[in-house]
């Protein structure tokens, strides 16, 4: 915000921000009796909602998933982004399973294969999409037998496997249900600190 006059300013020693100088001394007794500055992120903090901001925003955590620990700020990316047991979805098949474990299953499912229905092989569902923008359509008839296609795929046309149109229902479900699941047990775990241990 821009300041019209001419006046000068003065730096508070409390919140080191430019204070007008004419009401340096007004705003230092207001700014050092209420407000405080957060020992982890410098912010100045009403000193009444110090503690709340230190628990909100800094307190350690851990994190359900991983068993990392972590400030609670940065734990909804944690979970979002770099959690390596966050559940994902496989390109190829759609199915859910930890971020950790996603390589080895693509490396595995993108080797399956499915038939093209316009040339008639079998092409791996990794290389389908460069397949399906450079295939011409025109079954190769110099294809080893193995490849060949069975008489009712070619009289019927090969149909091609489509995805589950549910999948992306069932996926939300699973983490709804999961996350149900984290909550309540955290909730029973804490009781159960809360009231000692069962014996």
């Amino acid at each position: 915000m821009a300041v019209a006059s001419d006046e000068t300013t003065r730096i508070c020693n409390h919140c080191d921000r430019a204070i007008p100088s004419s009401n340096i001394d007004l705003h230092y007794a207001h700014c050092s009796r209420n407000l405080e500055k957060c020992k982890v992120c410098g912010d100045m903090v009403p000193k009444k909602h110090a503690e709340e901001h230190f628990l909100n925003t800094h307190a350690p955590v851990t994190c359900s998933l991983c068993s990392e620990t972590m400030e609670r700020e940065i734990l909804p990316i944690h979970k979002g982004e770099n959690c390596p047991q966050r559940i994902v979805t496989c390109e190829f098949c759609e199915f859910p399973l930890p971020a950790i474990d996603l390589a080895e299953h693509q490396e595995v499912c993108g080797n399956r294969t499915e038939l093209c229905h316009l040339c008639n092989r079998y092409v791996r569902l990794r290389e389908r999409y460069n397949h399906e923008s450079r295939c011409n359509g025109i079954p190769e008839d110099h294809v080893g037998s193995s490849r060949n296609v069975r008489p009712v795929e070619r009289e019927q046309g090969a149909r091609r496997r489509q995805p589950p149109e549910y999948s992306r229902k069932r996926l939300l479900f699973t983490v709804a249900i999961a996350g149900i699941a984290v909550l309540l047990g955290s909730l029973f775990f804490q009781k159960t600190m809360e009231t000692g241990p069962v014996v």
